[in-house]
């Protein structure tokens, strides 16, 4: 693992046209993704979301997987051919093998598995698929900083994004408890019968409103309050802004957010059509304002969240601290008093908190719930 790391990580000097590197890395991605989805067929009860398996379309699955470990293999053949360092390309034939040993794109379908617990394998793919393939050739064209793909610390936010998203039946249940606790103990069918039969986009836009407001104010009480700020930390402990970058976050940060921000949107009586258009805009939407992508939005930057209005949520400096609290609209911001964003065009000059958090998924998992350690200057000041 550690050569394949080194490997993904080469100096620029390596990674260009005729290298191999880019051969060999999109080999390594299309055999990873091949052999997740034979596995998501192999074990459909136990590593893909109920609600999506009615919706797929087998025999096209199926074609795509074998199209996938075929372009995985012959990538692989030419990354072997053309680059000194052979890791990228065996580890992408070896995954290739492994899930030719599962049966490939024939692999039969076990129905023989019954279990209520699930792990999202099939959000994983599909979610990472589907940013990556939007947000990393517009921040290779357009980006704001000169960084490469595999920067300091992906590994650690690309696990954050695992669990994020492998989790989504135990994230989902937890964060939805508030919500359908309400629903429980409250009875306004009528109410809730006429938010739903309104027009698509007028309920679009309410959800959108609604949710920003009440995220504004969590988001708030995240920076306010002491031990809430220890989870929301480490988001803001990346040094690097990037579409993955927004996947860093605390699973206990994650349960309290989304668990008091989609309180509206599920107690009033939205429709399915409406939560799902909202959902998926929120999720291109948050990796978008973290991107590293320079653009002016001009007259945009006003009316919605764009990356550079984010990104001073995230600055290292003394002027982006507790600022830009929104993530849909700004004029919350503005009428609460927290709104930032410099006329001049400026972006912040780096990202980060002052404080030292410690390196490492695991670590920063147990930070939260460590007692705060004082300055050593600080504490024998004390005594």
């Amino acid at each position: 693992m550690t050569r394949l790391r080194e490997d993904l990580e080469s100096p620029r000097e390596e990674r260009g046209l005729g290298s191999g590197w880019i051969s060999g890395t999109l080999a390594v991605v299309l055999a990873c993704a091949g052999l997740g989805a034979v596995l998501c067929l192999h074990y459909p009860q136990l590593l893909t979301v109920p609600q999506a398996r009615s919706v797929y379309d087998v025999r096209l699955i199926r074609l795509l997987v074998h199209l996938v470990l075929i372009g995985g293999f012959v990538l692989a053949i030419v990354s072997i051919v053309l680059r000194q360092q052979k890791m990228l390309g065996f580890t992408a034939i070896s995954l290739v093998f492994i899930a030719v040993a599962f049966g490939g794109s024939q692999t039969q379908i076990r129905t023989d598995l019954s279990s209520d617990m699930y792990l999202g394998l099939d959000w994983f793919l599909i979610s990472l698929i589907l940013t990556g393939i939007v947000f990393i050739p517009i921040e290779r064209i357009l980006g704001n900083r000169e960084q490469p793909i595999f920067r300091s610390e992906w590994r650690e936010d690309l696990l954050y994004f695992v669990i994020s998203t492998l989790l989504v039946q135990g994230l989902t249940f937890l964060s939805m408890l508030p919500a359908t606790t309400i629903l429980k103990n409250t009875d306004w069918s009528g109410f809730r019968h006429a938010v739903g039969s309104q027009w698509l986009l007028v309920q679009f836009l309410e959800i959108t409103l609604l949710t920003d407001l009440a995220q504004y104010w969590v988001h708030r009480v995240f920076h306010r309050v002491p031990w809430l700020w220890k989870f929301h930390a480490v988001h803001h402990s990346a040094q690097v802004m990037d579409w993955l970058a927004s996947s860093r976050m605390h699973v206990v940060e994650i349960v309290l957010l989304r668990g008091l921000t989609v309180v509206p949107m599920y107690v009033l009586g939205f429709s399915n059509p409406a939560i799902y258009l909202y959902l998926v805009f929120v999720f291109f939407l948050s990796a978008m304002v973290h991107s590293n992508l320079r653009l002016k939005f001009r007259v945009l930057d006003r009316l919605l969240v764009t990356p550079r209005f984010h990104h001073w949520h995230h600055g290292i400096e003394k002027e982006a601290i507790d600022v830009n609290f929104a993530v849909h609209y700004p004029f919350l911001d503005w009428l609460f008093g927290t709104y930032h964003l410099p006329a001049d065009g400026r972006w912040p000059n780096g990202y980060g908190i002052s404080q030292t958090l410690p390196k490492g998924f695991h670590r920063q998992f147990v930070y939260p719930f460590l007692p705060t350690r004082r300055p050593p200057d600080e504490a024998a000041a004390t005594k």
